[in-house]
């Protein structure tokens, strides 16, 4: 589709009889931090806090009577499910939402207050979809994508044309989250098509980068794995009717990490009160880290807030890993003599600085390995002074503020090394959160291995995050990964970790 064709369709969406016009909101003291003029576009303002809405209204409205008729039906976990499930509302249709049966709770019940019908199907998006198009060859209802349909990008592109029209003086970029890409193509058609010279930037996260690997590889790709801790945009192909947009109208895609999507939904709460959903701080996290890789400076620039559809209970792990996304805290190994005034000696060697976190286990009579946490200037040069000095006063210092393992499990764990020295392979694994989850991993382990570690946490997610450590006999632990691959959960191998050799092994 041409952008001029485009661009027509968005002028043309019908989406306020659903969706509002949204604020755009300044971030004073984000404007003062970074030098450049940030602005916030509110689209977790919408009836169901999310953008979805415009899209997902949109493509119902250009349906027939008949196709109105028979009921629409979705597969979605995500805003996805409540912004359709509001548009059929609205238009007097019947919805059937299918939704993983690990979907929490929070959700579902929020597609059912809309009016819809929720069937729980399958553990995984892939078996809800393939049980939603059951469902359309048994009943003809009609499937509304979430982002894979030229009038859902085009209702979603709507979010341009009010941005654009708000925001009419200096406008430098544009800082959009990918998903399945819908949001970014509506907005890179009508910003490219109107106002060429501003820049449009999508943001993704690192281990969910769609759009990236397709832009690198000339075509759309399939990720073999995708991160589930920004669960709105993971996705592991980008959807074919954006990509025809965007493979020539984005001017880049900006990765970011956990840390530094926290940081952002803190930074969101700060200048505005919102609680934004991590994938909704997505694009706040790539603009920080434009201004930081470009040294911009007095630019005006903008990012969408795409939604606040969030657990309450993953609020205390983005709190948790928020200080690491400010780079305003080191988490280090250090080894200091095992002997009364050790500590205080160390604190000395710190200087006036606050310690944030301090873990330690007797082990050995000759030394010890503390675990430390210590409050930073943000930038990364105040880290590195700190372990200079205490490199300098002896002491032997591994930084572990960038460890997953060290931040997901180590921070958590109490006891110690055990007593005696064994060999076992050690593996991070990220369980989904529904019951027989543990068994069917348990199942597939070979009868004559041992579990000789163990350590989980939810983080008010799908998944939760687990350290396994296991004794297997010689020749079973070349073959290891073929058993944890037909589990089917994310696996990461640790036993090389830093942060568990020193403290764990």
């Amino acid at each position: 589709m041409q952008l001029e064709d485009l661009v027509k369709k968005i002028l043309q969406a019908r989406v306020y009889e659903a969706a509002r016009e949204t604020p755009i909101s300044p971030a004073p003291s984000l404007s003062r931090r970074f030098d450049n003029r940030i602005l916030i576009k509110r689209e977790d303002l919408q009836p169901v806090f999310s953008f979805k809405i415009r899209g997902a209204y949109n493509k119902m409205a250009q349906l027939d009577a008949e196709q109105k008729a028979k009921g629409v039906i979705a597969a979605s976990a995500g805003n996805h499910a409540q912004g359709l499930a509001m548009a059929a509302r609205q238009l007097g249709v019947k919805a059937v939402i299918v939704m993983p049966r690990v979907t929490p709770e929070i959700k579902v019940a929020a597609v059912r207050g809309w009016g819809a019908k929720v069937v729980l199907k399958g553990d995984a998006f892939s078996e809800a979809l393939a049980h939603a198009r059951e469902l359309i060859s048994e009943h003809g209802y009609t499937y509304i994508p979430p982002y894979d349909d030229f009038d859902v990008i085009a209702g979603q592109g709507t979010v341009a044309m009010e941005f654009l029209r708000q925001q009419s003086g200096p406008l430098d970029a544009v800082f959009v989250p990918v998903g399945g890409g819908g949001l970014l193509a509506g907005i890179a058609a009508y910003v490219k098509y109107l106002r060429p010279e501003v820049k449009v930037y999508g943001v993704e996260a690192e281990d969910s980068a769609c759009l990236k690997a397709a832009l690198a590889a000339g075509e759309r790709v399939t990720l073999d794995q995708v991160g589930v801790f920004a669960e709105g945009v993971a996705v592991a192909q980008i959807g074919e009717a954006p990509f025809t947009i965007l493979r020539d109208n984005v001017d880049g895609v900006i990765t970011v990490n956990t840390d530094e999507m926290c940081a952002a939904v803190k930074d969101t709460f700060d200048d505005t009160r919102a609680v934004s959903e991590t994938s909704g701080a997505l694009s706040l996290a790539g603009l920080k880290k434009y201004v930081q890789q470009t040294g911009a400076k007095d630019q005006t620039l903008l990012c969408i807030n795409t939604g606040a559809n969030i657990n309450f209970d993953r609020l205390q792990h983005i709190a948790e890993r928020t200080e690491l996304g400010e780079q305003r805290e080191a988490i280090l190994s250090v080894q200091i003599p095992e002997r009364p005034g050790s500590f205080k000696q160390f604190c000395h060697a710190l200087g006036r600085r606050m310690v944030t976190e301090f873990s330690y286990r007797y082990a050995d009579p000759g030394h010890a390995h503390i675990y430390v946490g210590v409050q930073v200037k943000p930038g990364g040069e105040d880290r590195a002074e700190v372990i200079r000095r205490l490199r300098e006063a002896d002491y032997p210092v591994e930084d572990l503020t960038d460890n997953e393992l060290a931040k997901l499990h180590i921070r958590h764990l109490g006891g110690g090394r055990p007593r005696e020295e064994f060999q076992e392979e050690v593996y991070r694994f990220e369980f989904p959160e529904r019951p027989g989850a543990l068994m069917n991993f348990l199942t597939h382990l070979p009868a004559d291995w041992n579990i000789s570690l163990f350590h989980y946490r939810n983080h008010g997610a799908a998944y939760g995050r687990v350290l396994v450590g296991l004794q297997m006999p010689n020749g079973d632990r070349a073959h290891a990964e073929e058993h944890f691959d037909r589990i089917g959960y994310r696996y990461w191998k640790e036993t090389d970790n830093v942060a568990y050799r020193l403290f764990m092994a």
